[in-house]
This record gives C-alpha cells, structure tokens and sequence, in this order.
C-alpha cells in the first residue's frame, strides 16, 4: 500500500495516516461523539483504490450503502432494550399495497385495541432492518410503555424527488387521514422528517404529532455544500415559509447528531417552532448521521411522545 485515508463523518481534519512499524498509524482529537462508524480507502502500489473495512477491529455496523467498521468509547452504552432477550412479537402484516410514490407495508398487534392509533414511518423498512424499530414497537408494547398501533412502513420509489418538499407527494401522502385513528404520528428521518413537516404543514390535519430525526432543514445561509442537490431550492424556500408561517401545534420530538451538519439547521427549526406554538422536545445525541444513532434516541423519546399519543 503506499497510501491510507480514514473515511468518516465525524469531522476530523486529519484523516491521513502515517506509515509505522507493522502497519499504519493516526493520532486525532477526540471527536464528540461516543461512537464512530469509519472505512480506510486504500491506495496501492499501482494506483488502484480499495476501501475496506478495518482488518484490525472486528465490531461492524450495517448501514443503508453497506458495512462499516465502529469504534464505541467508553462513554457509549447501548440500549438495554437491543438486548433484551423476550421472544419475538407475533405481529400482523398486510399485504405491501402501492400508492402514488411510495409503498406501503401495514403492521399490526396480534389482538388490536379498539380504535388504535397508527405510527407512519419514512422509509420504514430502512428504520426497521438497520434500526430494529418493529423489534422496539414490539418491546415497547411488551413492557407497557405504549399501548398497542397500527404501524405503516413507506418506502418511496424515487427519494430525492418526493421527500425534498414535493407538494404532489404530500397530497398523495394525505390519504392516511381517511384511515380511522385514534392519532396519527409521522415519523422520519434525513429528508423523510422534512418530507413529514411539510406534509403536516400542507394538510395540517393529517398528523396529531410527529418524531423528526435529524431533518434535512436546509438552509441558504448554513448549508452551502447542499447547493448540489437538484431540489436544494425547493427544500429551502419551504424551510423558511415553515419557519415564518404558522402551522397547527402538535408534539414535536427532534432528535440530532452534536456532530452533524445538520445540527444548526434542526436547532433553528426547533426555535422556530417553539416560538409558533409546538410542544417541542429537541435532544442532541452524541453521535452523527447514522441508523444506530436513531435508533439509540428511540427510548426514551419516541417512547415518551408514544405513551401520550397511543
């Protein structure tokens, strides 16, 4: 190898190691955050370039474009419920049905009460497989610290056009209200929380709380390196109308990485929001844009916002 870069989203300046003996080294700051998914891209001797998984470190990580190798700190604890040793929850599941953009896969308790509610989830089978958000519901039902919901998982068939603000996308999303509910939450994550505000900012109506995590709040001023994405103008201009306008307030629990981008645009919205009336919880998680640190905020946020809705 003549060359090893370190890939990571945590904010390092210094991602180039040194060689050392028997291998390669790198000394860096300490990051804020507990936990540290990262690849090497590697250079070899005749130019090509790989990147892999750490050799030296066998704890791994799914994600959404594959494996990544992790470091935890000593500060890091995983949930106590990822290890909770109860038997898989019988759940009920519908037939995956398509509406305009998006399909739809229904899941239900074995036994419903009477009138429950209904969780909608943004890329739902993404939440669920990298996430554990069905094993969550399921221990949250369990152990009482929600009641039993209908839960719909979406998944979008193209992302980037209908999550980035697209009103079409929203009134077809608005179909849901039709569905009879004790209440509705929106939950979603990256541009799907944008894509759940502007559908409860549109239809006001269809959602009586929503579970945002670290939201694509684009703005001009912060977030330059976005200008790229082909909707970028879209996504902003209906960031500031949410911010200047005035919704109808329902609970809104945010969630974000100290270490994200995205960190000062969700503080912003927050801000904003609270000043219109919301009932807001915004926490920061000491991690950054990653499926485990979503699920890591479930309990006790999404619990707490559950427990009050369901």
């Amino acid at each position: 190898m003549s060359a090893v870069h370190l890939y990571q989203e945590v904010g390092l300046d210094t991602v180039e190691l040194s060689p050392a003996q028997g291998g390669w080294r790198l000394e860096v700051p300490r990051p804020r955050v507990d936990r540290m998914e990262y690849l090497f891209e590697v250079t070899h001797r005749d130019g090509r370039r790989e990147t892999i998984l750490d050799p030296g470190n066998p704890l791994r990580v799914a994600g959404v474009f594959g494996d990544k190798s992790v470091l935890e700190f000593p500060e890091y604890r995983t949930p106590s419920w990822v290890r909770d040793p109860a038997l898989p929850y019988e759940w009920s599941r519908e037939t995956i049905v398509s509406a305009p953009g998006l399909d739809i896969s229904w899941y239900g308790p074995a036994e419903p009460p009477p009138f429950p509610s209904l969780l909608v989830v943004h890329d739902g089978p993404e939440y669920a497989r990298l996430a554990m958000l069905l094993r969550y519901l399921e221990l949250g039902i369990r152990h009482t610290w929600f009641r039993p919901m209908w839960v719909a998982l979406l998944q979008p068939h193209d992302r980037n056009r209908t999550y980035a603000a697209d009103d079409d996308y929203a009134d077809a999303l608005s179909v849901l209200g039709r569905i009879p509910a004790r209440r509705r939450i929106g939950m979603g994550t990256s541009l799907g929380a944008l894509a759940m505000l502007h559908a409860h900012r549109r239809h006001p109506d269809l959602f009586d709380a929503l579970f945002l995590q670290s939201g694509s709040f684009f703005t001009r001023e912060h977030d330059p390196q976005e200008r790229r994405f082909p909707r970028f103008e879209q996504i902003t201009d209906f960031v500031e109308s949410a911010k200047r306008g005035k919704g109808r307030p329902v609970p809104v629990v945010m969630t974000c990485g100290l270490a994200e981008e995205n960190l000062f645009n969700n503080r912003l919205l927050a801000e904003a929001l609270d000043l219109q009336g919301y009932d807001v919880t915004f926490r920061e998680v000491a991690d950054v844009h990653n499926y485990t640190a979503w699920r890591d905020a479930f309990h006790p946020h999404l619990s707490r916002l559950l427990q009050d809705m369901t």
